[in-house]
């Protein structure tokens, strides 16, 4: 009998992609109970909610959670790796917003987190799986320079 695939939360993860905000007054009700899992007093799908995503993947396999809506809160979980040793499983990238972001050292500053995807340091790019990416859980490309950080979760 053949073993069967360790489920992480990248695997996990990967089982939401396509899942989209709903437009206008109506939510998405998966987003909502992600987002209420972290913070009670959400009740839509337009708070940003890639930290909620990463959150929630997390607690449905018992690995390490923020337990915060903020994304650069995963600055401050697990354990710190190069970007090059990153690989898809348990590992989030943690990347800066903005034009003139704030250093990694400011956790309340906007950001951006989801599960390592890839990493092409001749395109300078990383690919991360995440939720609100366009509003929806995708696997998009980031550039190199906006990683604030890498984690490794248990």
């Amino acid at each position: 009998m053949a073993s069967p695939i360790p489920m992480t939360p990248y695997n996990l993860a990967l089982r939401f992609l396509g899942m989209k905000e709903l437009p206008g007054h109506v939510h998405n009700p998966t987003i909502v109970a992600m987002c209420d899992l972290v913070d009670s007093g959400v009740h839509d799908d337009e708070t940003p909610w890639c930290s909620a995503f990463v959150n929630y993947c997390n607690w449905l396999l018992g690995c390490q959670r923020s337990g915060s809506l903020r994304a650069r809160s995963w600055l401050l979980v697990g354990t710190a790796i190069r970007l090059e040793a990153a690989r898809p499983g348990f590992d989030v990238v943690i990347l800066s917003r903005g034009v003139n972001a704030a250093s990694a050292a400011e956790i309340a500053a906007p950001g951006h987190v989801g599960f390592f995807s890839g990493y092409n340091a001749d395109k300078k790019t990383v690919s991360i799986l995440g939720g609100n990416q366009g509003n929806e859980v995708s696997i998009a490309e980031y550039p190199i320079a906006r990683v604030l950080g890498v984690r490794r979760l248990s």
